[in-house]
């Protein structure tokens, strides 16, 4: 079947209306939910063989915070759908207006490789409960998770309501060439610009979740180890391959060393003083990648790591310092277990730094002074930021999380997936039984007349 033939299929189920219904919604979450318990060992199994991710860690990272956002959308599909009321006009008087929230149509979510289920089933779950169909291209990168996730759809759901397209790039392009009523895509902000021009052809509305470099702030008033944890925590999860992970951290200076011992003590709490042995630590997605981060090792001094396997595409936790400005490892996003340590003496300098770079996917600030902090958030812009943390605000259900300028726009999660894929159609009933004249040719009032008129009729 070719690609216009499965949006074809897909728009005319969703004409028939079926898609609509609350009750409809909720028996597909349902089925979603109880499919994911079914395939839970063989989904698993597959982000292991992708990315040497433990179960612990495929259920933590992506099995787990999936269920939660299918459970959160079954307890709040109600009130989400529900219309609301809106205020009308006097000169419309008598009449009654809300916003209704409705499906947009047949979506098409683009997933990445790094978190191959998480990033593509959360949107799905959030198509589903806003009344949408849905075409699903998984990476072809994580080709293990893709067949296994192709294996879900095709039990759980009837293929004119989600389908799975498998393949490469070539796929993808044939795809955005259809006409869709919403693109949803998860990747790197190259892509991201490819997806947004071939949607403008439809005038199709998007989401781009993408990534930049998510700098962290370490003030000398923070507590150094807790944020060396937290920062080690976020930043080698899945061998460094997060969209939010920290890229590079700003240490203020006369603390670099205390902060550098911390994550050394760190990562060999976490994964041993040989990470290729830590059931804990993954590897680097293909080839590619490993030869990508590999070229990064030389623009800095190693203070941690940089053993390397290319067999295994294994690459160590690494701490880099002395690296200058222009590096490639300082410019580019790393997407690996590399971590540029800079010092700073002057935050306004280093705010003002950061300024001058792309808009990040997130920030991350350490620091115990409120006043600090508020600085440093007022002074940046950001998808995201965590106050003392790493990652953490993308985990729940009540957080928007979303990108700005180069790292994206809209968002997801919660209600704010929800609305991610409806339009609030705006609604307004008004009564027959009276209609003022004034409004028709020719004009009762000249025009002082009218503006009196006007101001007193639609003002607030």
């Amino acid at each position: 079947m070719g690609y216009a033939d499965i949006v074809h299929r897909q728009r005319a189920f969703f004409e028939t209306g079926a898609t609509r219904p609350p009750g409809f919604r909720r028996e597909q979450l349902q089925k979603f939910s109880g499919a994911l318990e079914r395939h839970e060992t063989s989904l698993l199994a597959a982000l292991h063989a992708d990315l040497r991710k433990s179960p612990l860690q495929g259920y933590t990272s992506e099995m787990g915070l999936l269920q939660a956002e299918i459970r959160h959308a079954l307890k709040n599909l109600r009130p989400w759908a529900a219309a609301s009321r809106g205020r009308t006009p006097w000169f419309a008087a008598p009449a009654q207006g809300w916003v209704q929230p409705e499906p947009l149509g047949v979506a098409l979510i683009l997933g990445p490789w790094n978190y191959p289920l998480q990033l593509l089933l959360t949107p799905l779950a959030s198509a589903i409960a806003a009344g949408n169909c849905a075409v699903l291209k998984p990476s072809e990168l994580a080709a293990c998770t893709a067949e296994a996730v192709g294996a879900l759809v095709r039990e759980t759901f009837r293929e004119d309501f989600v389908t799975v397209v498998k393949g490469g790039a070539e796929a993808a392009g044939a795809l955005l060439r259809e006409r869709f009523d919403k693109i949803f895509f998860t990747g790197s902000t190259p892509v991201g610009r490819a997806v947004m021009m071939a949607a403008a052809k439809q005038l199709t509305p998007v989401t781009l979740e993408l990534g930049g470099k998510c700098p962290a702030i370490v003030c000398a008033d923070a507590g150094v180890e807790q944020a060396a944890k937290r920062i080690a925590w976020g930043k080698f999860m899945n061998a460094g391959q997060t969209c939010i992970a920290p890229d590079f951290v700003l240490v203020q200076r006369g603390t670099r060393a205390t902060f550098v011992a911390a994550l050394k003590k760190t990562l060999r709490e976490f994964y041993g003083d040989d990470a290729s042995k830590s059931a804990d630590y993954g590897r680097i997605i293909n080839a590619r990648h490993f030869e990508r981060l590999v070229n990064y090792l030389g623009d800095g001094k190693i203070l941690h790591g940089g053993e390397q396997d290319a067999k295994d595409l294994f690459l160590a936790p690494t701490i880099l310092a002395e690296v200058p400005p222009e590096a490639p490892v300082m410019q580019e996003e790393i997407f690996g277990p590399i971590l540029p340590v800079v010092e700073f003496d002057d935050l306004t300098a280093a705010l003002a730094g950061l300024r001058g770079r792309p808009t990040p996917l997130a920030l991350y600030v350490f620091t115990k002074n409120r006043a600090t902090e508020a600085r440093v958030l007022a002074a940046t812009r950001s998808g995201g930021a965590c106050v003392n943390d790493v990652v953490t605000h993308m985990t729940g259900t009540g957080l928007p999380f979303g990108g700005l300028g180069e790292s994206g726009m809209g968002a997801y999660h919660g209600r704010a997936g929800f609305e991610a894929f409806s339009h609030r159609r705006a609604v307004m009933r008004r009564a027959t039984w009276l209609d003022t004249p004034f409004r028709y040719p020719p004009p009762p009032l000249s025009l002082a007349g009218v503006k009196r008129a006007l101001r007193f009729l639609l003002g607030d």
